[in-house]
């Protein structure tokens, strides 16, 4: 089986409703995420237009960043349960709570070897 020519490719995608094009003049790409971000230099972008949907090719060298963690949003309900539990405050526990992504079992255990340590 013989490979399709670019001029019968374009010939078939055109009758499937599929149109590519190149997007010139793309320094960087940067695709961000809640705790990281990766970021495309010089990257070759197609755009490949298929029923109004474009779909995005990106093809080049890729490096990762990490922007910080994630803001953990701490319930009220288990920073007062810890507190109680342990008797401090509940400053203590809603930082004890967001030290640990919110794990309550796993904030326990921290307030607890802090106390033995101090």
């Amino acid at each position: 089986m013989r490979g399709l020519s670019s001029r019968e490719a374009r010939r078939l995608m055109k009758q499937m409703g599929l149109k590519v094009s190149e997007l010139d003049g793309v320094r960087e790409v940067i695709i961000r995420m809640e705790d990281r971000e990766i970021i495309i230099e010089n990257p070759k972008v197609s755009i490949l237009e298929v029923s109004g949907q474009k779909i995005f090719q990106i093809l080049g060298s890729a490096k990762e960043r990490v922007t910080g963690k994630a803001e953990v949003r701490v319930s009220e309900e288990d920073a007062q349960l810890i507190a109680a539990q342990l008797n401090v405050p509940i400053e203590e526990a809603i930082a004890a709570l967001k030290e640990t992504s919110g794990d309550i079992a796993e904030a326990i255990m921290l307030i607890q070897t802090r106390r033995k340590l101090s």
